[in-house]
């Protein structure tokens, strides 16, 4: 077998790896969701989630990944009890991977578009009624989304064939310095908007009256799904550093910057909604119907419109390339292609079976799985975030705690290896018992709330 790859350096992990949770659950769903809910007693209940429920399946990732220096198929393959079956799901969730990318980069795309509206001027000027038709016109104009779309896969895959250190960890770890930087400018310019207060108290001063059972189910959901967690989108990050550093700390400061983000767009969507009279909770079309309208009335509107957009192609890229890089692990590990090969095969792939969810807004907008209003985008979405998610997660920790696994043993050995923060062993009735509860109640309450 060829020598593992390994990232240069320790910053370049946990940017790396931030940047594959960092994406559109934190600066799109995040918002509107938060909005939806009650602004911020939603908040507090969700970042209680993401530490009970985000950080262990975090931890149990990055030591499945470490301990076998493989992809998620390898990995299991190579941990499981000899003779189980485990690394079955290894590959259906290598397959999420691409699954999950076949709506993503189409969606990515979107945000390449309307950063050059903005550039060139087109969206100065324009009603709210032509905001919204615009963006209509856009989505069933399919030429203009699949072009934006191979812009999207070009890139990814680009970036991935020039190696690890050299493309996909000093890209991250520009895009990731940019994001934050644009972030706080954003932000300092939303909080200073004339009216801005009302947001900002909506946003920071928690109401619990306003919680109810729906919200914190929306929170649980959020939290689990804003960190990507279940198809090994983590563990092939986990393969790729030594055994220095403890897995608890590096899972922490992951955490804290993927929720840094996600704070952070609230401090850029509440105070303008706010200051403009627009309702936070308008769900997605909020980025790119309610902003849009909310820049057009600002002054320098285009100008702050061009960096928003540039901050969310920011977003979107960073998960882009982390996924896409797992993808391109699997196929140097499982069929010892090189990078480049991989790359070339995949972005193929990848365009191909992406094309669906664009057609679905034009051509094929007549198939709707989930009844009307709805397009492809959402059967791939469910089959992701609804199924893929929160089973993959669920298997993921009966694996690393029980003997039908990984175990118990082998799991806190390797996630406690090195220096930093330990991983709790008195813990273990809670990642063996009261986890996989949580994890399974998120699972059928999706369903429900899905169908309802």
């Amino acid at each position: 077998m060829k020598e593992r790859e390994s990232l240069a350096t320790r910053l370049g992990f946990i940017l790396v790896s931030a940047g594959c949770a960092i994406g559109l659950g934190n600066v799109w769903r995040f918002p509107f969701i938060t909005g939806r809910y009650g602004g911020a007693a939603f908040v507090i209940i969700y970042l209680l989630f993401l530490v009970i429920l985000g950080l262990p399946v975090m931890v149990a990732e990055f030591a499945m990944g470490r301990a076998s220096r493989r992809n998620l198929a390898g990995a299991m393959r190579a941990l499981e009890p000899k003779g189980s079956k485990w690394h079955i799901y290894g590959y259906i969730g290598v397959l999420g991977n691409l699954i999950l990318m076949m709506f993503y980069t189409v969606v990515s795309g979107w945000f390449f578009a309307y950063l050059l509206r903005f550039l060139t001027g087109r969206m100065e000027g324009l009603s709210p009624e032509e905001v919204g038709a615009a963006f209509g016109g856009f989505l069933g104009n399919t030429p203009e989304l699949l072009l934006w779309t191979v812009v999207v896969i070009a890139l990814g895959y680009g970036i991935c064939a020039m190696g690890l250190r050299s493309g996909v960890e000093k890209a991250v770890k520009f895009l990731m310095s940019g994001l934050f930087l644009l972030m706080i400018v954003l932000a300092v310019r939303a909080i200073t908007l004339p009216g801005a207060e009302e947001g900002l108290a909506f946003y920071l001063k928690p109401d619990f009256s306003k919680l109810t059972w729906e919200s914190v189910y929306a929170a649980m959901s959020q939290a689990f799904f804003t960190l990507s967690l279940g198809i090994g989108s983590m563990l092939i990050f986990g393969s790729y550093i030594g055994k220095e550093r403890s897995l608890a700390g590096e899972s922490v400061y992951v955490f804290l910057l993927d929720t840094a983000v996600a704070l952070l767009a609230g401090f850029i969507i509440f105070p303008a909604c706010f200051a403009f009279g627009v309702d936070p909770g308008a769900g997605p079309g909020l980025i790119f119907v309610s902003l849009p309208n909310i820049f057009n009335e600002m002054v320098a509107g285009r100008f702050w419109g061009s960096l928003f957009f540039l901050f969310m192609v920011f977003a979107t890229m960073t998960t882009v390339i982390a996924v896409f890089e797992h993808l391109v692990a699997f196929c140097m590990d499982e069929w010892n292609w090189g990078r480049r090969k991989a790359s070339v095969v995949l972005g193929i792939i990848t365009f191909i079976t992406a094309m669906p969810c664009a057609l679905g807004f034009g051509p094929w907008s007549g198939f709707a799985p989930f009844g009307p209003g709805t397009v492809v985008l959402d059967l791939e979405d469910f089959i992701v975030s609804f199924n893929l998610l929160p089973i993959g997660s669920l298997l993921f920790i009966i694996f690393c705690t029980t003997r039908y696994g990984w175990g118990w043993d082998n799991f806190i050995k390797e996630a406690n290896t090195g220096n930093g923060l330990k991983f709790p062993v008195w813990l273990r009735p809670y990642m063996t018992y009261v986890l996989p509860l949580l994890v399974l109640a998120l699972l059928i309450l999706g369903y429900i709330d899905f169908f309802s």
